[in-house]
């Protein structure tokens, strides 16, 4: 339940594969050629090029052409830019290669990816190495210092940025930072404008939401909500929402954090959007609690429930150029049903 949570609560534990480097390299490896073919090669002049992250800087000398994605949402970003990893890690949906959906037609007809497992004690050191990578993404991660060091054993890697918290790389920034890593800069910039649009277009059609307040939560060990540097709330932003204030007080340095009861407040905005496993019976639950059933975005029913297993749950804390647009045409016309000002309003889940 509510993984991405789950795996900031777990210590992080450096694998030490040193002596599993020497047999990876030599080791059989039947189907990862097909798992990322060639694309159209980077711009000359493109290389070499030097990314900064947390743990100082990383230079490429050539275009990579097996990437490995540590982020749990990094291959989204390689495959809109016209590869495909040879290996992405499992964080939502268990879809088949760790691509959703909204990914499949950037992935077309090509092999999907090996999935890596992060448990929690960090990344599969050995099956990377196996993997033979010229280049690992962890952007959207927690990498911890000693595992930048053991991962960058096998391959160049670039981390989560330095300036703020750990899975708080925007998907902007994101975006960029894989362009420029595969040499493709200015697509990466097209791509992220083209989104942005997307969003822009869908809150220009809305004009209701423009300074109304917002805030996305969980039910995860109380009342969790995200904060202004998580990707969820960044799209509320986007499409006009203000989030309530005394949110970053509350949450810190850091992309979400639990609420006390007497900060319940919080979440009496505009629009409340819930994630959680099952909406039904979350909705009862929570309304049963004492502070927060008395809240007027309760009792005019302004609230939406998101199913985390489905899709589009997915989606919705995936934020990625890829899963955006999938995620806006069917988040708004719940935000708009549950600011209409209309108490019998259904706010609808979508099918998919």
């Amino acid at each position: 339940m509510f993984r991405m949570i789950q795996r900031t609560r777990l210590t992080a534990v450096a694998a030490s594969a040193l002596l599993l480097f020497g047999a990876a390299a030599c080791g059989p490896d039947e189907s990862d050629d097909a798992a990322a073919p060639p694309a159209d090669s980077a711009p000359k002049g493109a290389y070499p090029v030097t990314l900064d992250h947390k743990y100082g800087e990383t230079t490429l000398k050539s275009e990579p052409q097996r990437i490995v994605t540590v982020g749990l949402s990094d291959q989204d970003a390689v495959l809109a830019l016209g590869k495909v990893p040879v290996g992405t890690t499992e964080w939502l949906g268990e879809f088949k290669g760790a691509i959703g959906p909204w990914a499949e037609k950037a992935l077309g007809d090509k092999a999907r990816p090996t999935v890596l497992h992060d448990d929690g004690t960090g990344p599969q050191v050995e099956k990377i190495a196996s993997l033979r990578p010229d280049l690992i993404l962890a952007l959207y991660s927690g990498l911890t210092k000693d595992q930048y060091r053991t991962l960058s054993k096998i391959a160049p890697v670039v981390a989560q940025p330095k300036d703020g918290p750990d899975w708080s790389i925007s998907w902007q920034d994101q975006t960029e930072q894989v362009g420029k890593a595969l040499g493709r800069s200015d697509e990466a910039k097209a791509l992220v404008a083209k989104t942005e649009k997307h969003i822009t277009d869908a809150a220009a059609a809305h004009p209701e939401f423009k300074g109304r307040s917002a805030v996305v939560a969980t039910p995860y060990e109380g009342m969790y909500v995200y904060g202004p540097q998580d990707n969820r709330s960044r799209l509320l932003n986007g499409l006009g929402f203000q989030l309530p204030a005394g949110l970053s007080t509350v949450v810190g340095d850091a992309f979400g954090a639990n609420i006390s009861k007497e900060r319940t407040d919080l979440l009496d905005t505009d629009a409340v959007v819930w994630i959680v496993t099952d909406p039904a019976k979350d909705t009862k639950k929570l309304h049963a609690d004492p502070l927060y059933g008395k809240l007027d975005v309760v009792k005019e029913g302004r609230e939406v429930m998101v199913k985390e297993s489905s899709h589009f749950g997915s989606a919705v804390s995936f934020v990625s150029p890829l899963s955006l647009p999938y995620t806006v045409d069917r988040l708004v016309p719940m935000l708009a049903a549950a600011v209409d000002g209309k108490t019998d309003t259904k706010v609808v889940h979508p099918a998919s």
